[in-house]
């Protein structure tokens, strides 16, 4: 792990297009759990639950489904940091939240590959300022999804950093990625994604489809700012010696970084 914990600091913050940081509320039912969607009705596909009293982070707030609820009656849903939504009628919040704003743009997709967000380059791959960085780093806002690149396996979810925990915000006195992911694609392919805000979405040995979430942006390990971390290497297990440069990867594949 000495390479990871030396590989990913950050200077630079990138503006969000949404709020910085999420609001906290505690879920409100009287008892029954509460159902979590992948939009804002009660028709919307089902995904997961939360139990009375648990503790939410909301990202923002949507006009959807007017419901009648213990809390209050609204039509206004809450986008949670996980992407789903619940409805504000079951939530009791510590602020007000603010509205959500218009979609980030869809990843470039070329054939079976596809960048894991839209985003700007921010920093390279081994530059004259940063000859250990093993990656790219892009600047993607906090809780943006991101997408795995291509189909595959995952072989590696991991919290690297030198002290304490990936469950909040690092900074750049830290060393590590953070939370990450790795998969295996064809070809002996591995694409690893750091820096996530939480523990990641998948689990060791699952199947991702091209464009299957692996989790979200954030900050944690050595970043002084939300941002991905991406990395692409030729072999198993994803080494230093087999790291290669992400925007030559890609382009090569019609993609492009920049």
């Amino acid at each position: 792990m000495t390479t990871l914990l030396a590989a990913s600091a950050l200077v630079l913050t990138p503006a969000p297009a949404q709020a910085a940081e999420s609001v906290n509320g505690t879920v409100v039912t009287g008892g029954t759990a509460l159902n979590t969607r992948s939009g804002p009705s009660a028709s919307s596909g089902r995904t997961g639950s939360l139990a009375n009293g648990s503790e939410v982070s909301i990202v923002c707030r949507i006009a959807g489904q007017f419901i009648s609820g213990t809390v209050t009656n609204t039509g206004f849903w809450d986008r949670l940091t996980t992407s789903n939504y619940i409805s504000d009628a079951y939530v009791r919040r510590s602020a007000a939240v603010p509205k959500c704003t218009s979609a980030a743009a869809a990843p470039a997709v070329s054939g079976a590959w596809m960048l894991p967000v839209s985003a700007g380059l921010i920093s390279g791959f081994r530059t004259a300022q940063r000859p250990a960085h093993d990656g790219v780093d892009l600047a993607a806002s906090r809780f943006t999804a991101i997408r795995a690149a291509s189909p595959g396996s995952v072989i590696r979810v991991v919290c690297n950093v030198s002290r304490g925990t990936c469950d909040v915000d690092g900074n750049s006195s830290l060393t590590g990625c953070g939370w990450y992911v790795e998969v295996l694609h064809a070809g002996d392919i591995v694409t690893r994604y750091c820096h996530m805000v939480r523990r990641p979405s998948v689990t060791v040995g699952q199947r991702v489809a091209r464009g299957s979430i692996l989790g979200y942006v954030g900050t944690s390990g050595s970043s002084s700012g939300p941002h991905l971390h991406l990395e692409v290497h030729t072999g198993v297990p994803a080494t230093r010696d087999n790291a290669i440069n992400p925007i030559a990867f890609f382009a090569a594949r019609g993609l492009t970084i920049s």
